[in-house]
Formats: C-alpha cells, structure tokens, sequence
C-alpha cells in the first residue's frame, strides 16, 4: 500500500488532497455542511428546483400510484428495464430540440463517453476544443480514432488543423461545449457550423450548463433558427438546470439508432429509474411555466452580477482565477467561514497554475449576497 499512501501524501503537500464531504441537507439556495447552513454558490442546479417541496409533493401526490413510481429498472433498456415514461421524455426532449429523436443515458459522463467513442473509428478523426469537458476527452481516447485539441475558442486555429488534416480522413467531427464548466464562456456556434459546412464535418454540441437557461425554448445556446438545424449532434443534463437524473443524446434517427446498437455506456447500463424519469416529464410537460419564469429570473441576476463586475460574462459561471493550490483552498475556506460555500477547483479539473474558485449563480440568490461574497474575495486576493 506504500504506493498509494505516497500519492495520498503528494496530493495533501499540494493541497490537491479531495474528500468527500458532510453534507447533511440542502434546502433551496441553502446547504447545510458539518452543521453549518450556508449559502450555496457551488451548486448546478441552477434554477433552484431540486428541493422545492411544493413540486415534489404534487407529483408524488399525482404519480404515487402509477405502476412506473418505482426506484430502480433493474435492467438495460435494450433488455426489460424501460417503459412508456422513457419513450416519452425522449420524444419531448427531441420536440424541444427540433430533432427527430433521442437517446436517455444515466449521466452526462456516460452520454458523452459513450456518444464520442462510438460514431468515430480509425479511419475518422475528430477536432474538440482543448477545454471541453474530461467525458469528451475520455471518449475520444477510448474511440482509438485520431483527435487534435484546437486552442479555446480559437476558430482560426481550429480552421488551420481542418486545412492540415481533414482530407485525409472519412468522417470528421467538431466537438464543443456551448457554456463551459469551468469558464463560463460561451462557444460561438455559429462560426463552427460556418467550419462544419465548409469542411464536411458533423457538428456536435455539449449543452449541459446552458439547457434549461438559454433560448428561446431553453434548448441552450444552439437555440437559433439559424443554426440549430446545422448541429447535427446534441448533449446535454438533466442533473442541472433540470434538477433530475440522467443525460441525453439528440440527433436525426439514424443516428440515435446507431447509438442504441453501437453504444457501450448505454447497452450494458441498467437503465435510470422510471420515476426519475417521470419527474423530468412532469416538469417538462406541466411544469415549463416555472422553468421558464426561473430561466428569466437568473438572467436577470446574470446581467446584474456582470455588470456589477465590468466584465465581458454571460453566463451564470464565475471563474476567479487564484493560481496556486494553497491561496485558493485558504480563500474558499474563508469564504465557508464567513457562510457562503464556495469551493476550490484545482488540477487536474483546470490546468495547473489556474486554481480557481468557481461560483455558480442559482436563480434565487441575490445581486446583495453576490455582492457580500465577492466582497471576501477581493479582500484576500
């Protein structure tokens, strides 16, 4: 075990030593750690749904005695484990999206994994910024397909690597976040479907922290006429804005039926539970009314927070870049100190010499709490 208690050692000199918190509750735009109620800025569940009582009591109320209010599948869906609520969600997901079908899987991590590893093989390649997300990263390694990582957002030099290398492959993909996790900045999709068109690519767009927040039907930032059409391939969450369980792929059919038969995260996963699945229909279907009002709301907070920053943000995603391990991990501890949970990103999540706290704007925190957390920070920086 000497191996291992050495890496432990390194990761706690480094102050990259993680653990796993006590969390006792969360109630709102509130959690409760160690006993301590603070106020939640490291929360995606941005539209604050996940503990609203007075939704979850109507629904169990309305669904508590449907044969599909059960807690677990117990099985793939390609064996017994799916049902009437599965086709349903995916039939209003892809209504939203404007595309002709979708797939469920049970994380965003799976989804993604599995959706890149298997449309490419050796013959293809793919072309992902250099900043998405560790499940793209880890598809793309796991297709065994060629793979260049273009710099963040620079489209110029994504357009140079499709010049150098696209011709000499079968099928190419571009992969990007819309909002990325850890930035926040947005993706300029409309110049990647320009790229996508002019060099005979798919287009493929991970949603995941702006469904539910951007558009027009809340579709995230792909949600333009002129250009949702042109993504040939979504992802997104339903564990974020949505407050649910489970992911999603959107496609044209015969895309979403090549994942269901090709795609290993998704055949030999016991599929999500049928009342997770049935609370994403029943917000969805006769509950949009309050997305929509708490999507309004947080951009309302956005717009304010950004200008109180003088900033170029959009997004409810605030990065403050520290640098190093150690003054981050003492900031956020300050921070918890004083009841605002903020929490320190460190490598390998960001690139080393970037430690970051990372606030996530939620839909009923205030411009006033905004304010008396940055406050903290900028004293300590």
């Amino acid at each position: 075990m000497n191996f291992y208690d050495n890496e432990i050692n390194k990761l706690k000199e480094q102050d990259n030593f993680r653990q796993i918190r006590n969390i006792k509750e969360k109630y709102g735009k509130n959690i409760c750690v160690n006993g301590k109620e603070m106020l939640n800025f490291s929360s995606n569940d941005y539209l604050n749904l996940s503990t609203n009582r007075k939704l979850i009591e109507e629904f169990i109320e309305k669904y508590k005695n449907n044969n599909e209010f059960i807690f677990s599948s117990t099985s793939s869906r390609l064996l017994t484990g799916t049902s009437s609520s599965y086709k349903k969600l995916e039939e209003n997901i892809a209504k939203l999206f404007g595309k002709e079908a979708c797939l469920l899987f049970n994380t965003g991590y799976q989804c993604n994994l599995g959706v890149v590893s298997s449309l490419v093989n050796r013959d293809d390649v793919i072309f992902s910024d250099k900043l998405n997300h560790a499940s793209i990263i880890d598809g793309m390694r796991l297709s065994g397909t060629t793979f260049y990582r273009y710099k963040h957002l620079d489209y110029d030099n994504l357009e140079n690597l499709l010049k150098k290398h696209r011709d000499k492959y079968k099928k190419a993909i571009i992969i990007s976040e819309s909002v990325f996790s850890m930035d926040g900045d947005i993706a300029d999709i409309k110049k990647l479907v320009e790229l996508k068109q002019k060099y005979n690519c798919l287009l493929m767009i991970d949603e995941a922290h702006a469904f539910g927040i951007f558009g027009g039907s809340l579709a995230g930032i792909s949600d333009r006429d002129d250009i949702l059409d042109e993504v040939d391939i979504i992802t997104a969450t339903l564990g974020k804005s949505f407050a649910s369980m489970g992911a999603f792929c959107t496609a044209d059919k015969t895309i979403i039926d090549y994942l269901i038969n090709k795609t290993n995260s998704f055949i030999f996963s016991t599929a999500i539970p049928s009342v997770n699945v049935m609370w994403s229909n029943f917000l969805i279907e006769e509950k949009f009314d309050i997305i929509l009002e708490k999507s309004k709301k947080l951009n309302i907070l956005m717009a304010n927070v950004h200008e109180y920053l003088k900033d170029n943000g959009k997004t409810q995603i605030i990065p403050i870049i520290i640098g190093e391990n150690n003054k981050t991990v003492k900031i956020a501890e300050e921070l918890q100190s004083k009841g605002f949970f903020i929490l320190p990103v460190r490598p390998p999540t960001v690139p080393v010499n970037t430690s970051r706290l990372r606030l996530s704007l939620t839909a009923d925190i205030t411009l006033e709490e905004f304010k008396a957390a940055a406050d903290i920070i900028q004293r300590m920086l």
